[in-house]
Parts: C-alpha cells; sequence; structure tokens
C-alpha cells in the first residue's frame, strides 16, 4: 500500500503542509519515492504569469542539464523564470543530481495566440522529446511541462525530501497540492514510478494494485496516441483513462466511474440513462479496473475528485470547509492538514460514489453512479 494527500485551498500555502500529512501516515510507505503535484502556482521572488508553462524535472549530470537547455532555446522557448531550491544536499540519497528544475517559458512565437489543443500539443510533443534525450550517463528525468503545475518526485522519506529541497521556505506555494508516499510493490526503484502522474493538466494518484495493468495498457497504446506512454507503474494508466474520458470522449468527469468501474447490466436497466451507460461499458470494457484502487486527481480549473473502486478496500477520508479541503489516505492526514474543520461532515465514499471539488472550494459534490449526469449533446 501507499499513501495519498491532497489540499486544496483558495489561498496558497506551502507544499510543507501536506508533508506533515504525509508524516502522519508514514507507516504506509517505505521511503522508495515522494511525489508532489502544484497546481495554482505561486512563486516568493517572481510573479509567475499562469499561461507560461512551467518545465518540471531533474538534469542528473551538466551535460544533461545543458542538452536541456539548448533544446528549449533551439525550439524558440524563452526562459522567464529559473526556480533555484534551497538546498541541504546530504538528505538527497541519490548521488547522482546536478539540477532540479522548475523553469517557466513563454511559448514559441509561432504558438502564443494558438488554441489551447493546438498549445497542449506542442507541450506535451516537447516533453516527451525532454524525455528521449536521456541515456545511461547522462540522465534527463522530465516530470511535467504545462502552465501553472510544478511537479517533484524523489526517492527517500517525504519529511526528509521536503527538508533537503527547503520546501518550508515559502519560496514555493500553491492553491492544489497532491502527494503519494510510495511502497514499492510490483517495480524497480524508478522516479518515473512515482506517482502523481501527469498529461496535459490531468493528474491522478493512486493507492492500490491495478491487476488489470497489461490489458488496459495495450488498449491505450493501440489508440496510437504520443502521450500514452512510459508506464513504470501500473497506476499511470488510471490518469490516461480520466484523459481519455475527459480529452477523447468529451464526456464530464462523472463519466470516468462509469468506465472503470461500470455498472452490472442489471442496475444499467434500471438507469435513467441505462441505454448511452450500457453503450459506453461495451465500448470502453478494456478500460475496467480490478482493485482494489483508491484514486484521487485534479483538473486544469482546479477541480479535484475521489473514487473508489468496487472493492473498496483502499480507504480514503475527505474533510474541510469553505475555502479548504483536504483528502487522505487515512482521517489523521486530514487531522494534519485541516484540524480546525468540522469531523463530523468527514466523508468517506462508497464503490458508486465520486467526490467532486470544485474549483469554488464552498462544498463538496457528492455523485452517485445511480444518478443521470450531463452528456453532451452529440450523446
Amino acid at each position: 500500500m501507499c499513501r495519498l494527500a491532497l489540499k486544496t485551498a483558495n489561498e496558497p500555502f506551502s507544499p510543507y503542509e501536506v508533508l506533515s500529512a504525509m508524516e502522519a501516515m508514514q507507516e504506509g510507505y517505505d521511503g522508495s519515492g515522494l511525489g508532489l503535484l502544484l497546481r495554482g502556482m505561486e512563486f516568493e521572488d517572481f510573479k509567475y504569469n499562469p499561461r507560461f508553462p512551467i518545465l518540471s524535472g531533474i538534469a542528473h549530470t551538466e551535460t544533461a542539464w545543458k542538452r536541456v537547455t539548448e533544446y528549449m532555446e533551439k525550439r524558440g522557448y524563452e526562459l522567464k523564470y529559473d526556480h533555484r531550491f534551497h538546498m541541504e544536499p546530504d538528505l538527497i540519497e541519490a548521488d547522482d543530481r546536478f539540477r532540479y528544475f522548475l523553469r517557466a517559458y513563454r511559448m514559441p512565437v509561432a504558438f502564443r495566440d494558438q488554441s489551447d489543443d493546438i498549445r497542449e500539443a506542442e507541450l506535451l510533443r516537447t516533453r516527451l522529446a525532454l524525455r528521449n534525450l536521456t541515456d545511461e550517463v547522462d540522465k534527463v528525468t522530465i516530470f511535467s511541462f504545462y502552465p501553472d503545475v510544478a511537479m517533484i518526485k524523489e526517492v527517500g522519506w517525504p519529511m526528509q525530501i521536503g527538508n533537503a529541497l527547503c520546501l518550508h521556505d515559502g519560496q514555493i506555494k500553491s492553491r492544489v497540492c497532491m502527494a503519494q508516499g510510495r511502497q514499492n510493490t510490483n517495480y524497480g526503484i524508478n522516479l518515473y514510478a512515482c506517482h502523481p502522474f501527469f498529461i496535459q493538466g490531468i493528474s491522478t494518484m493512486t493507492n492500490g494494485e491495478n491487476t488489470a495493468f497489461v490489458p488496459i495498457r495495450d488498449w491505450l497504446v493501440g489508440k496510437k496516441f504520443s502521450g500514452y506512454t512510459g508506464y513504470q507503474s501500473d497506476s499511470e494508466v488510471f490518469t490516461h483513462i480520466l484523459h481519455y474520458t475527459l480529452k477523447k470522449l468529451k464526456l464530464p468527469l462523472q463519466a470516468y466511474k462509469h468506465i472503470i468501474t461500470p455498472l452490472n447490466p442489471t442496475e444499467l436497466a434500471e438507469h435513467p440513462q441505462g441505454e448511452f451507460l450500457a453503450g459506453l461499458r461495451q465500448v470502453c470494457k478494456r478500460l475496467i479496473i480490478d482493485g482494489p484502487n483508491a484514486v484521487i486527481g485534479s483538473l486544469p480549473d482546479e477541480t479535484c475528485m475521489l473514487v473508489m473502486d468496487q472493492k473498496k478496500l483502499r480507504p480514503a477520508t475527505v474533510g474541510g470547509r469553505d475555502g479548504v479541503w483536504a483528502i487522505a489516505s487515512e482521517l489523521c492526514g486530514v487531522d494534519a492538514m485541516i484540524p480546525d474543520r468540522d469531523p463530523s461532515l468527514d466523508f468517506q465514499p462508497m464503490r458508486e460514489h465520486t467526490v467532486i471539488i470544485p474549483p469554488h472550494r464552498k462544498e463538496l459534490e457528492i455523485w452517485s453512479q445511480y444518478d443521470p449526469f450531463p452528456l453532451p449533446l452529440a450523446a
């Protein structure tokens, strides 16, 4: 098992607050990896423009760092901000970390006035191209390249990494922070295997195992979309399924649950949208997951969500108040992030629920698969 924590708030906060929740849940992971996703960025020493994409990653050698810098210049990206972490390098376990980077760029001239779809496609191409710059000696690890998003991943214990990168110093804040403490169960220790995973503004992290990983991966790869690649972890497919739901099928967030854990034929026969959902189940049957899993995610507009699979053997709790909410694998994690809430209003979803925290963060939306949801006109 792993441990997950998410905090979302109207006022930007330090990621160190979420690391405190990971510390409270420390018996659930083994130090083989920490992943952080920050959304809704604020830098202490730079007035950030949310249209600037932020490149997040690690250059493992000086040569690798030069490759990244030169590639971005040749592609036409104009560097606007280069964040320098205050470092305590002795706390980093790995010895091949030349430079951690969060760099904000202005888009190349040819893309500045293009549609969001065209800009997102260019950012994806660039991220994958940078990822391919690596070799066995001069490694480059690229986590994300997207406006208003930064990612940090490292091997080690959450508070240790937070102290190593001085994440307590207030230089980086965000309105959404997702964190995962990894327990290495199925794969080698690999930075790309650390959750959260990310594609074109969509991010998820998972606690559990996905025994249906191989057929899901093969189905997604068969779609010939360049972003459906990597798969150092069986949980990365959850992110790609959500991307497929929202970006390719153009369905609302509620449809995600119907794709990964559809209702059975008897339940569909009684559902007000049963005919459509039965067709969706058939078309996407290779994307049905086999748990146990708890999936936490966030979207470009700062919507956050939580879903469980049918087995509901990986718990998660959501709690908070107007303006600030938290999701965690354990109740003590929610307590650590929002101690001044009314705990009687905390919610633990059942197998049919999708918990949605809207961008306004006024209250939770708890949606059931048995309820109808808005369909696009074409459906």
